[in-house]
């Protein structure tokens, strides 16, 4: 049996609805690898969205958990 893997595909973004080229069939061609997530920030992402982001969405959604645990740790500090 053949499997046949799409290396690129135009997909909309599940967050901001943009369609961007996904390239996860050979990932370091691909934008989103450009953006840097930590062990922590990736689960992030994957706790909210199932689907691949722009990297756009990626960087904002990096950010937003930046500033959650900013937030969360002024509130510990109290």
């Amino acid at each position: 049996m053949e499997t046949q893997t799409k290396k690129h595909e135009t997909v909309g973004c599940p967050r901001c609805g943009a369609a961007f080229e996904c390239k996860v069939g050979s990932i370091t061609l691909c934008k989103c690898v450009a953006v840097q997530l930590s062990d922590e920030q990736r689960d992030y992402v994957r706790s909210r969205f199932v689907n691949c982001l722009c990297a756009k969405c990626l960087q904002e959604v990096r950010t937003e958990y930046n500033q959650k645990k900013h937030q969360e740790g002024l509130i510990k500090e109290k």
